[in-house]
């Protein structure tokens, strides 16, 4: 099982590329199917972690993944890949944002983000679906399809800090 890249790695140039798009042929293939279990596996280890993009594990792949703890209510029905994702829809209303990620840990900072936002992507079946989200879901689809755009959130966060790493973040 791959980790999640940190930006400071060799592994981790694939972090500043502009993630490569899947053709929707290949969505079904062994290969992406593995990938999203793969991100799937390293997401549920990483207990402070609410979502990963394909270029967090080194693969330069238009993909991200949500983890269902997201969705208090009904996690089974939610959608929680995407594929190709594309934001169609931002709301003028920005707020700042406390944001960290996977990849450089552990730094904190607040984020300006638009508190609603609509995605365009494809499931893992290779069906084209949208999706509103607003607060945590808005902020995380942006997050996400940043990184697919080889943008990391320490890029424009202000007030950034270190803090201390919790011993309970991970399950590595």
């Amino acid at each position: 099982m791959t980790a999640v890249v940190q930006n400071d790695t060799k592994e981790g140039k694939v972090l500043r590329d502009i993630a490569k798009p899947i053709p929707i042929d290949a969505i079904q293939t062994e290969k992406i199917k593995s990938v999203l279990k793969n991100m799937r596996i390293i997401l549920e280890h990483q207990k402070d972690g609410v979502a990963i993009a394909a270029p967090q594990i080194g693969k330069s792949l238009s993909i991200f993944v949500i983890s269902p703890k997201v969705f208090e209510n009904d996690p089974e029905g939610m959608q929680l890949n995407f594929i190709n994702p594309e934001i169609i829809k931002s709301s003028s209303d920005k707020k700042l944002m406390d944001e960290g990620c996977l990849s450089v840990r552990w730094w904190y900072g607040k984020v300006r983000r638009a508190s609603r936002v609509t995605v365009r992507a494809h499931d893992k079946d290779g069906n084209q679906f949208e999706m509103e989200g607003s607060g945590l879901l808005a902020q995380i689809f942006q997050h996400e399809i940043d990184h697919l755009n080889g943008i990391l959130f320490i890029d424009t966060a202000t007030d950034l800090k270190e803090m201390e790493p919790n011993p309970d973040s991970s399950d590595k």
